[in-house]
């Protein structure tokens, strides 16, 4: 049974009203999110702490580099997306899939895991006036599951070594069925090393609480293997 905070979806809306602001990433400063910044005790807390209140690792709460810099991509480069059926695997907040409608997409499927990032998507689709569709379930090692979309894109999500070794066999098969497949990575240690074409270069702001440094080098790459 599910317990604490996942219990009821308009409690978890209310919890992220309540802990975040609206925000602009300021990689796209052109989009707005309810965002978690250091003036709120959501950046705070410890896992443990997160846990014991049944909220999973709020992913949904940051504009993750490697998510900014794919945004950035698409808007800027939208012939990428344009009248297409796109995929927005792991999208957390939703930035990448706003992105892709922003940008010319026919239909964007916001997917993730985490039942708050239907919430978060819903609310940020909202503040910028598009509407993401949302698909909750887990997808990687099921890419029959997502044949009907053209276009995959994968915003910061080789930060794992688990997860990352059933991504890219599942990333590898939408490719070889023909979808195109863009990854936006800041040097996360378990990127894949070959198949893979620079597309674009961009330099994120981040904060120190979640990164290593004040800016990110974040590549846009297309999986050509």
């Amino acid at each position: 049974m599910t317990t604490g905070l996942s219990a009821e979806p308009q409690t978890r809306t209310n919890f992220i009203l309540a802990n975040t602001s609206v925000l602009s990433p300021p990689h796209v400063p052109e989009i707005r999110l309810h965002l978690a910044d250091e003036a709120h005790e959501l950046w705070q807390k410890t896992e443990a702490e997160l846990e014991a209140i049944g909220l999973p690792p709020p992913f949904w709460a940051f504009a993750w580099a490697g998510g900014q810099g794919l945004a950035r991509h698409v808007l800027d480069r939208p012939e990428a997306v344009r009248g297409a059926r796109v995929l927005d695997l792991a999208s957390g907040c939703g930035l990448v899939a706003i992105a892709a409608l922003r940008a010319g997409a026919a239909h964007v499927t916001a997917n993730d895991v985490d039942p708050f990032c239907a919430a978060a998507i819903a609310l940020n689709g909202e503040l910028n006036g598009v509407a993401p569709a949302f698909d909750g379930r887990d997808l990687v090692g099921a890419p029959q599951l997502a044949a009907d979309h053209d276009v995959i894109l994968a915003g910061d999500v080789f930060y794992d070594r688990e997860l990352s070794g059933r991504l890219l066999p599942f990333l590898a098969a939408l490719r070889a069925g023909g979808k195109a497949v863009l990854i936006g990575d800041p040097g996360r240690a378990y990127l894949p090393r070959h198949g893979l074409r620079l597309l674009s270069e961009h330099r994120v702001p981040v904060s120190r609480a979640l990164e290593d440094s004040e800016v990110k080098r974040t590549l846009v790459w297309e999986l050509t293997g």
